[in-house]
């Protein structure tokens, strides 16, 4: 149990944040949440969530809790959540970024304007950057810490269909590929100083905005992955005893967390679980196969061979 370590999660108040969060606490960690929900009833589009609720998960763990009102877009109110972090519990050992700003939805880059983009890579890939560059002093002086960025395949792999008829954005896809891109690099800068940077493919999961709001512009989240996917391949990450060996790669939670046995791989839905194994991938995603293409493909009839 990492009794007296600290995990910083942004974009916690629901989804894959909330779920690292959640398996952070049950590892050991007490836990500062950020996001800009505070409250429930308040999250964008009526979506449930709130740092009030992740708070609360955290405690009953046993775990101390640090609820951070916190906007991506807002750097001011980045420097406030981290030195609130610091001054609450002295020293951050994981930051997990894993907030993400969603513009227009699935609107096509024609009809996107180039606004949207500015604000999108300020939020999807700036803000990840500088939130890292406020978290190096502590993890220095600690001697070495781990920063796990939120991956997607969209980063690497396009879908034939359009945004809103089963395809994503060019602005999530592009603002992925540099979060992604830029995790190589800052594994190589970071390596000397024992500071573990590495992505964590979720794989399409079923949160609460993929529920609601995604299944209705084309991408059926409905045969997701639970957030308790990623959340316990994240928390097995950050409570490892060698982090290095992780470094500078994807690992890809549906896969890891049935290799590592951390859940019962027969549980998940088609494609990660029983019915798709040993069947070849639709696309390679960060160079391993995942089976996974555009959303979440058709499972085979039940009279088809899996």
């Amino acid at each position: 149990m990492a009794s007296n370590r600290v995990a910083f999660v942004v974009g916690a108040s629901r989804g894959i944040g909330r779920g690292c969060a959640r398996h952070l606490a049950g590892a050991g960690f007490d836990v500062a949440v950020a996001a800009r929900t505070v409250h429930e009833g308040s999250g964008p589009a009526g979506l449930p969530g709130s740092l009030d609720a992740v708070a609360k998960d955290i405690e009953s763990t046993g775990q101390r809790a640090l609820a951070c009102q916190m906007d991506l877009l807002d750097r001011s109110s980045c420097v406030a959540a981290i030195e609130r972090t610091l001054d609450a519990f002295g020293r951050i050992d994981v930051l997990v970024n894993s907030g993400i700003y969603y513009g227009d939805g699935m609107s096509l880059f024609t009809d996107t304007p180039i606004e949207t983009y500015d604000r999108a890579f300020a939020a999807n890939a700036v803000a990840p950057l500088f939130l890292i560059q406020r978290v190096l002093p502590s993890m220095r002086k600690q001697g070495g810490g781990i920063v796990i960025n939120i991956s997607s395949g969209a980063g690497q792999n396009e879908t034939r269909d359009l945004p809103g008829a089963g395809g994503w954005p060019l602005l999530y896809s592009a603002t992925k590929a540099a979060i992604n891109r830029a995790t190589l690099g800052l594994a190589k800068e970071l390596r000397g100083e024992q500071i573990a940077v590495l992505n964590l493919e979720p794989g399409v999961v079923a949160t609460e905005r993929m529920v609601t709001i995604t299944s209705q512009e084309g991408i059926d989240g409905m045969g997701g992955v639970p957030v308790d996917v990623p959340g316990t391949v994240c928390a097995y990450l950050a409570s490892h005893p060698n982090p290095m060996s992780f470094s500078g790669r994807t690992v890809d939670a549906p896969q890891f967390c049935v290799w590592a046995g951390l859940i019962d791989g027969t549980t998940l839905p088609f494609p990660y679980g029983p019915t798709a194994w040993g069947a070849p991938p639709e696309l390679a995603i960060a160079g391993q196969t995942t089976g996974v293409g555009g959303g979440v493909p058709t499972p085979p009839e039940p009279h088809e061979s899996a």
